[in-house]
């Protein structure tokens, strides 16, 4: 397994490059030659919070100072832990008079560097002058809970402190309450993560982890740590479904309780795949009468590149929900909606495309199954003649019939053109959705006016969108089709005529389309939306 390329000027000076364009990049934050991060404009009076951590997880910690939540964040290198030092100058530059919290990720590191700081402080400044701290230990992560030595890690429940605690020292709050309210928060956070890929550390040859075609990591750790299990891939609702078991037991919930629910990217997946997550994540706690009355979905805390997410589960109440919606500078922090609804607002997208009503219709059923059972292919196909994305379009559009289809023809095509045209969309709903419109609208319930549709078909399919023959489309499979009908042909001439057509598409170059785009590079593959097409006329055969 390879290492994937960076945008960087060398492995080793990574962190100070990209800790340079951070602090560029934000609006109230300068660097102290001690090794931390602090507001540019100091905080007047009140608590102070200082955070930190290895690099290689931002935003946290740095991204995270602004008026509401951090004052300093002290980073180390890459997944290693601050120094002593830098964290004991962190204390003292912040200091108002009222006290330093230390915000601490429970890993060995970052644990005892905290604790030698605060001695440091203590000692040096002798008791006339030295800083009052308090430290709120974050260990959220179950998946090292029952594990001998420290215990649960410290993750994404992390950010949850930092806000929570920058609330309550913003408010005036002295220090013990806003170390209470932070132990508070961290005593019934849980959170876990999983993955599909290892993160790459910078230097290194390898990815951290290995993992099989298929497999992920569940229980993975924020620093590349491997998981003790590994398993394939299941679908989100099972992966939600397990995540969930081992946390909700240590968050006390009940039904009837409220909830934050945070699902946090660890740096390479996409929002579309958090936004599974969550909308499962809301889903289940709701089936449990647990109210996700706040949520934090995005990229908090990541792990360099891997591609994985945690979730975590806070219980809330009134004083904490308000402190959480209390505003904040911090750069890093989501501009996120604070009250999910339960409401599905997909719920009422679906049309009404069903076609399973009646005596089974074989020869669209045979037509359907065949485009369902070939996704895969086709996705190929257009991966290599497109953009990859005309199986999936397929899959959208056809993957949610069951079968077999019933009802007489109009009315299955019906159904099928207006699941193309709303399930599926783009080029490829566009297309075949006017197309079995057109079908549809000729084709009599004795079978007449088949020729009369498709030629009304392709006529519809070359006025939207200018394609001739040649262009390699699905003009090329339809076109020789309404010629062989239309000259009195049989259906199985149709069918021959239109995988000829499809034969042929592999021959030229597209002029139509994405695929347009690559030129001859698409030379000696078939057009998928030819081929589809021809397979409706073997069907109709």
């Amino acid at each position: 397994m390879t290492v994937r390329a960076r945008f960087e000027n060398s492995a080793g000076s990574l962190f100070t490059d990209g800790l340079r364009g951070v602090l560029a990049a934000h609006p109230d934050a300068a660097w102290h030659d001690a090794g931390f991060v602090a507001r540019r404009t100091p905080r007047a009076s009140g608590v102070a919070l200082v955070s930190g951590g290895g690099s290689g997880h931002e935003p946290m910690h740095v991204g995270m100072i602004g008026a509401g939540m951090l004052d300093a964040a002290c980073p180390g290198l890459i997944f290693t832990s601050p120094n002593a030092v830098q964290i004991a100058a962190a204390t003292r530059a912040v200091d108002t008079g009222a006290g330093v919290l230390h915000i601490v990720k429970n890993y060995t590191g970052d644990v005892m560097n905290f604790a030698v700081a605060r001695r440091l402080v203590a000692v040096a400044d002798g008791a006339a002058s030295a800083v009052q701290t308090e430290v709120v230990l974050v260990d959220d992560d179950v998946a090292t809970e029952d594990t001998a030595g420290p215990g649960r890690r410290g993750t994404a429940a992390t950010v949850v402190v930092e806000k929570i605690c920058g609330a309550a020292a913003d408010l005036g709050a002295p220090l013990a309450e806003v170390a209470a309210l932070g132990r508070r928060t961290v005593a019934r956070a849980r959170s876990m993560a999983v993955s599909v890929s290892a993160c790459n550390v910078p230097g290194a040859t390898e990815p951290s982890f290995d993992l099989a075609d298929g497999e992920m990591a569940f229980g993975v750790g924020i620093h590349g740590e491997r998981a003790r299990v590994e398993r394939p891939v299941v679908a989100a609702e099972e992966i939600v479904t397990d995540l969930l078991a081992r946390i909700l037991p240590g968050t006390g919930l009940e039904s009837g309780d409220r909830a934050l629910v945070v699902v946090d990217n660890l740096g390479a997946v996409t929002d579309l795949e958090l936004g599974v997550l969550f909308a499962e994540t809301v889903k289940q706690l709701g089936e449990r009468g647990i109210e996700v009355a706040r949520s934090l979905v995005g990229r908090v805390i990541t792990a360099l590149d891997m591609a994985g997410a945690s979730v975590t589960v806070v219980p809330l109440d009134d004083e904490l929900i308000a402190l959480w919606d209390a505003p904040t500078a911090a750069p890093g922090w989501p501009n996120t909606a604070t009250a999910p609804s339960y409401l599905d607002p997909l719920a009422q997208a679906l049309p009404d495309d069903s076609a399973d009503r009646g005596e089974p219709n074989v020869w669209l059923s045979d037509f359907v199954g065949r485009v369902q059972r070939s996704v895969d292919e086709l996705t190929e196909l257009d991966r290599k003649a497109g953009d990859g994305d005309f199986g999936t379009n397929m899959a959208a559009a056809l993957g949610h019939f069951p079968l077999p289809l019933r009802g007489p023809d109009s009315d299955v095509l019906e159904a099928i053109a207006t699941s193309y045209l709303v399930r599926s969309g783009g080029t490829s709903g566009a297309v075949f959705g006017t197309f079995f419109t057109e079908l549809g609208r000729a084709l009599q319930p004795d079978g007449a006016g088949f020729a009369a549709g498709v030629r009304a078909g392709l006529d519809a399919v070359v006025e939207l969108g200018g394609a001739r023959v040649g262009d390699k489309t699905v003009v090329d499979a339809l076109s020789p089709a309404a010629d062989a009908l239309s000259a009195g042909g049989s259906m199985a001439d149709a069918a021959e005529a239109a995988a000829r057509g499809v034969a042929a598409t592999a021959d030229s170059a597209a002029s139509r389309g994405r695929a347009s785009y690559l030129g001859d590079a698409v030379r000696g593959v078939p057009d998928p939306g030819a081929l589809v097409m021809s397979w409706l006329f073997e069907a109709a055969a």
